[in-house]
């Protein structure tokens, strides 16, 4: 049973001297992570805290009802970069800040979170004091990458992952509306219709509508066959432990999305 994901709406620092505070908020499935976050938000003059989520759904949400300034968005929490550009096409003012894990340390990884409209990346074990003028630099100038991560950005010779039967694997590319993303997400956790269109403040009939496309974008046979193409197509992802996340590999039994943490401030 998923938890109750609405945000907690909070109350705005005062503006910082010369501009306005910048609401800040993290999307993360380390619970001691985002306190350590939250943590450096707080104490950082000019910024605010709007809150966090742990899950894709709940991140969707999260920013189409409290509309943070800056996201600080966990790589593995978004492999295939499916997430960041859902996030960047429902706010083009949204700066998304990529936290870079050492799995995710490539500059085919790099190239993919820049083209889905990642504004920063850094390293995910940065300290405080640069993760803190990294947001400021994003949000200043649209862009900013850690002197850490430059040699990425060296054009990345062509090395596909190989398939099962030996031949290059295809990137998915995201079949998934926004909305359905979440429908998906839910239904990845088990949630019957009534209960996701309470989730989403949705009618059970949008829901059914969401749910009947997705198995037809997706050519399932039913929800769980839904979820299984969506977990090894990379659309989904999977938790592996609390310190790396990844798409499920072709073949694996797929494990159910984690349950959605509430947005707190």
């Amino acid at each position: 049973m998923a938890r109750n994901i609405e945000p907690t709406r909070i109350k705005a620092s005062p503006p910082a001297i010369g501009g306005r505070s910048l609401g800040v908020a993290a999307i993360d499935p380390v619970p001691i992570y985002r306190d350590g976050l939250s943590s450096v938000i707080h104490r950082t003059h000019g910024f605010h805290w709007v809150g966090h989520a742990g899950s894709h759904h709940a991140a969707l949400q999260l920013c189409e009802q409290l509309k943070p300034d800056v996201l600080i968005l966990d790589s593995a929490l978004d492999p295939s970069c499916h997430l960041t550009r859902l996030l960047a096409s429902g706010d083009p003012a949204l700066v998304i800040v990529i936290l870079i894990r050492d799995i995710n340390r490539t500059p085919q990884y790099l190239a993919a979170a820049v083209g889905a409209g990642a504004h920063a990346a850094v390293p995910r074990s940065t300290d405080p004091r640069r993760l803190a003028e990294a947001i400021r630099r994003a949000h200043t100038d649209r862009r900013y990458l850690d002197p850490s991560l430059a040699a990425l950005t060296a054009r990345p010779k062509r090395q596909p992952s190989p398939s099962a039967d030996g031949t290059p694997a295809p990137k998915t590319p995201m079949p998934l509306s926004r909305r359905e993303y979440q429908v998906l997400q839910l239904v990845a956790e088990g949630l019957e219709n009534s209960a996701i269109a309470k989730i989403l403040f949705l009618s059970v009939e949008t829901v059914r509508t969401h749910v009947k496309s997705i198995l037809r974008k997706l050519t399932a046979r039913d929800r769980t066959h839904a979820v299984t193409i969506a977990f090894r197509g990379g659309i989904l992802v999977t938790v592996v432990d609390d310190t790396q996340m990844a798409p499920a590999p072709p073949g694996a039994t797929p494990v159910p999305a984690p349950q959605a943490a509430p947005l707190i401030g």
